[in-house]
């Protein structure tokens, strides 16, 4: 690997958080190397080598990941197999010699979530820190701020087995920021833990009443049980893993998982989060 090669390395550049954090370097003038299963989507940034890597493939991510010291990992997309994968893709980092994983994990996550998917990145996270010689951070962020509006059927209701839960969804450029000022100096953040939430603790309804407010489209919510949610997201032809995973995010909220709110973005950037309906007005603009 050649001296002048970027010794950080960001994955997920070809979604929305990782080139959100890859953007946010470049204009900071950090150098960095670029690493996705298609490079031809990657964003076109200056000085920036890019590398075909994929978490599935060992030998390739190993030899993408030569040289690099530090290694911001967002999580893979959601399937039955994602745990293994991401896995699989630490391992490679551990044979090129990465010091420093930054990994994107989920809120409380842990072996007993009641969310499906943190039970994921709990594994994940258990994974990583099991490893000789690597260091972590992990940043346990809440639903995004991003996906609420998905949420809303075509008949302008949003359901779900979440009661009167509150939560403290984040917007995906807070995650960036928050990310991008580790990156710049991962030092201090070895082997610490991080959630990451928007600014207020709000119920489904807060969600769809704001929803309502800033489209001028009539949204509510509607509660629906378990296995109402289940049967409906499995009729609509989720399978069954996918439905207990959406379904399951849902009684998180209502098992009081997915709160309280939590300084750490504030802390470690110097400014707060943006509230849903502040976030929804500049997505709007």
């Amino acid at each position: 690997m050649a001296d002048n090669v970027p010794t950080l390395a960001v994955t997920g550049a070809t979604g929305a958080l990782g080139g959100a954090v890859a953007r946010l370097l470049a204009e900071a003038g950090v150098r960095q190397r670029l690493l996705a299963r298609r490079t031809a989507r990657l964003p076109e940034l200056p000085d920036t080598p890019v590398f075909a890597a994929s978490y599935l493939d060992r030998p390739q991510a190993v030899s993408a990941l030569r040289g690099v010291h530090t290694l911001f990992m967002v999580s893979a997309a959601e399937s039955p197999h994602r745990v293994e994968d991401q896995c699989t893709f630490v391992d490679a980092a551990v044979e090129a010699g990465v010091e420093h994983i930054v990994y994107t994990s989920f809120m409380g996550a842990s072996a007993e979530a009641v969310f499906t998917l943190a039970r994921d990145h709990a594994a994940t996270e258990e994974y990583i820190s099991s490893r000789e010689g690597l260091s972590h951070t992990f940043l346990r962020d809440c639903l995004y701020q991003d996906v609420l509006p998905t949420f809303i059927q075509p008949d302008g209701v949003i359901r779900g087995p979440a009661g009167e839960g509150r939560f403290a969804p984040v917007a995906r450029i807070d995650i960036a920021r928050t990310a991008a000022r580790i990156l710049l100096d991962p030092e201090p953040h070895r082997d610490r833990t991080y959630t990451l939430t928007g600014p207020a603790e709000l119920t489904m309804g807060d969600v769809a009443g704001i929803l309502a407010r800033v489209t001028g489209r009539p949204v509510r919510y509607e509660s629906e049980t378990y296995d109402e949610a289940i049967a409906s997201r499995m009729k609509a032809g989720a399978a069954r893993w996918q439905a207990e995973a959406w379904t399951s995010s849902y009684h998180a909220i209502a098992a009081g998982q997915l709160a309280p709110v939590s300084p750490d973005i504030e802390r470690l950037t110097g400014i707060a989060p943006l509230g849903f309906e502040d976030y929804l007005q500049r997505a709007t603009k």
